[in-house]
């Protein structure tokens, strides 16, 4: 007996079916290019922002680093842990400041600082990747002596200023991630280094995490450095205007240096850095937004702002001097 109330048959059922995964199909012929592309390329990426705090912006990022990882892709994160050390410095009741962007760091504040950073952020991004297998592994700058820093002082109008255990990074050894890689892991770093002088009776530094990925980035010759940011991008003429600069050359960012916020100044100079060392691309996206960094790597639009090498100057002839 047929039920002639029913509208929906086996076939319209099926076509309806099939028009729903229509542009699910389209989305994966798009990402084909992109997919190719990348495939068995480093991609290292800066985790930090909102994207730290949020569950479900974290639980995102996780989806979006394995997907990388299981596209032929070889993500490293690197992770500062801003928020979450200045809510630990408040409940020990120790000030948090800033200099020109950067943390000002006492010892006191250094100790929190690993504790927070290894022992809890690194933890529980770890955890969250690791619920869709077996891929990936904690570490810090200091492991391996990956990361090797000396002291670094902030400068601010013109005067160098000391903003304690902040380090500058002299030195990377990648031997230890690109072990892991080719395991086929997922390395998770925190933005701690090692002192070069071996006599420091601290003996580690904080390391700005925009400047430690850059800096891995550019050592392990990756295809692309990846920042998360609170905000969209950079901006064309903040705060006057919030449009976003979709792409522009190490020159064009190094001329526009100066007059940005100084929040923004490490996450700009770390991607200047990245692509004057051998890095193809360095992006900054709105790590806000749930999978962000597949919407920058698969789609044509893309997101945020990228930033590229310079042209190569040629001769007459085409050839490069």
């Amino acid at each position: 007996m047929t039920n002639t109330d029913s509208t929906d048959t086996p076939d319209t059922a099926g076509t309806t079916r099939k028009h729903t995964a229509l542009p699910k199909a389209r989305i994966l012929v798009e990402a084909l290019p992109w997919l190719t592309r990348h495939h068995g390329k480093t991609v290292v990426i800066k985790f930090g922002g909102n994207a730290m705090v949020d569950d479900a912006l974290k639980a995102a990022f996780a989806q979006d680093v394995v997907f990388l990882h299981h596209a032929g892709l070889r993500p490293v994160v690197v992770h500062g842990g801003g928020p979450q050390i200045s809510a630990q410095l408040d409940r020990l009741g120790l000030t948090s400041e800033f200099k020109a962007g950067l943390r000002v760091t006492t010892p006191e504040a250094m100790n929190v600082v690993r504790m927070v950073l290894a022992g809890q952020v690194q933890r529980e991004l770890v955890g969250l990747l690791n619920e869709h297998g077996p891929l990936a592994v904690g570490m810090t700058g200091e492991d391996a002596h990956t990361m090797t820093a000396t002291k670094h002082y902030a400068e601010i109008g013109g005067e160098r200023v000391d903003i304690g255990r902040v380090g500058e990074i002299t030195a990377i050894d990648t031997g230890a991630v690109q072990a892991l890689l080719d395991n086929g892991r997922i390395p998770v770093i925190s933005s701690v280094a090692r002192s070069a002088d071996d006599a420091d009776a601290h003996g580690v530094f904080n390391v700005n995490a925009d400047t430690a990925a850059a800096a891995l980035a550019a050592a392990l010759g990756a295809e692309t450095l990846m920042v998360l940011t609170d905000v969209e991008g950079l901006y064309e003429d903040w705060p006057h205007s919030d449009e976003v600069i979709s792409r522009l050359t190490a020159s064009e960012l190094e001329a526009l240096l100066p007059d940005l916020a100084s929040g923004m100044v490490p996450k700009m100079q770390g991607c200047l850095h990245a692509v004057r060392n051998g890095v193809t691309t360095a992006r900054v996206i709105d790590g806000r937004v749930q999978h962000s960094i597949l919407l920058e790597i698969f789609t044509d639009e893309g997101i945020g702002t990228m930033v590229v090498p310079d042209p190569v100057a040629t001769d007459q002839e085409g050839l490069q001097p």
